[in-house]
């Protein structure tokens, strides 16, 4: 199927976000900067902002880059390692993209966001206004996660995501994730010859993502699972996202101008999440979670209010007031996500109790396909 035009056709300016991974920019899958892949990565760049539009960058690579430098042939699992890695990278990485963008005659400039940018709201309009003013001086911002600070227990852990929630904060109009694979394929190319692009997607759902397999690169935390799951947090924020090859020529020409084969285009919802329910729904590791009864059930979907404890039947994890939760309904699956008022014990010991609030309204949202299917 024909991707056809995008939203807000090729005749005024737009705003767009491409997310590039490790593998696409490091050579042969090791640890070392493929300066020639940045550099046709810069001048696909070059030549949309040439265009008139505006486009923010979201690169990885940063721990590869701190590897090949410290002469380090395996990546550590300790989270302390990856740390300091991330420190020595960063610098080396925008060194390269300094160099490549100047030589095209633009700026670049980094910004490093970690999870509280996106849910506290001080530093959230702050991200986006260093964000928009770079682009309002011309310059390529360059953005990463900040892996030299993060928490472990609350960080991202793959760029896809952050490249999704960052097109939600600028309001972007496309989304563009460079990976190593001409977009979803039908089955693993690998295994099938008979595996053939995807060209359009207007729902993410269960069958969709049961396409997408696992990271192919040591060096990459993500893989198509990742990109379709950053594709389906951009949809939900009304943000068309294509999945395309980063070697491809001329791919982000070819994105903007939707160009027929170009990759993998996943269409914007024209329901929208806001920013707190997306930031709860997508990006907030859950805690555990809290099961209820079919009443409950059917009251949430219908927009009933507050979880209370009276249609609660359990609850599984540690979790504390204020972490996000999964809601089960009594069939075992997943329909919601929220915020919960109270630990995961206080929870155990209020079940059937109708004065307990367990989750507000306001810290509740439905699950994509549960809204679909509700």
């Amino acid at each position: 199927m024909s991707a056809g035009s995008l939203s807000g056709a090729n005749n005024s300016a737009r705003t767009i976000v491409v997310k590039v991974g490790t593998s696409s920019i490091t050579k042969d899958g090791s640890a070392e900067l493929d300066r020639d892949a940045i550099d046709k990565l810069c001048a696909d760049i070059s030549a949309v902002r040439a265009l008139g539009h505006r486009v923010v960058l979201v690169s990885s690579a940063a721990i590869a880059a701190g590897l090949h430098k410290l002469g380090l042939t395996e990546r550590p699992r300790d989270f302390e390692s990856l740390q300091a890695l991330s420190a020595v990278g960063q610098i080396e990485l925008m060194r390269v993209y300094d160099e490549a963008c100047r030589e095209l005659g633009f700026a670049c400039g980094q910004v490093l966001l970690a999870p509280p940018d996106f849910f506290d709201r001080a530093r959230y309009l702050r991200a986006r206004s260093c964000i928009d003013q770079q682009l309002a001086f011309d310059v390529l911002p360059i953005i990463n996660e900040n892996d030299a600070v993060a928490d472990d227990a609350i960080r991202f852990g793959d760029n896809d995501r952050i490249a999704a929630l960052v097109a939600h904060l600028i309001h972007a109009d496309l989304l563009v994730l460079l990976t190593d694979t001409p977009g979803l394929l039908t089955a693993d190319p690998r295994t099938d010859n008979s595996a053939s692009l995807i060209e359009e997607i207007r729902i993410v759902d269960r069958e969709i993502e049961a396409l997408a397999g696992g990271a192919a690169s040591t060096m990459s935390q993500g893989g198509m699972a990742s990109k379709l799951s950053a594709a389906k947090i951009a949809s939900w924020s009304g943000v068309d996202a294509i999945i395309a090859a980063a070697h491809r020529p001329s791919v982000l020409l070819d994105a903007v101008n939707a160009a027929t084969g170009v990759g993998t285009l996943v269409r914007a919802r024209s329901e929208r999440l806001n920013a707190r329910k997306l930031w709860i729904a997508f990006a907030l590791a859950s805690g555990g979670t809290v099961a209820v009864d079919d009443g409950a059930r059917q009251a949430l979907l219908r927009g009933g209010g507050s979880l209370l404890a009276v249609g609660v039947t359990g609850a599984t994890g540690d979790f504390a007031a204020g972490d996000a939760v999964e809601i089960l309904g009594p069939d075992g699956e997943a329909f919601a996500k929220g915020l919960v008022g109270h630990s995961a014990d206080d929870v155990r010991m209020s079940v059937g109790e109708r004065s307990v609030e367990v989750i507000h309204r306001d810290d509740f949202v439905l699950l994509p396909d549960a809204v679909r299917s509700g």
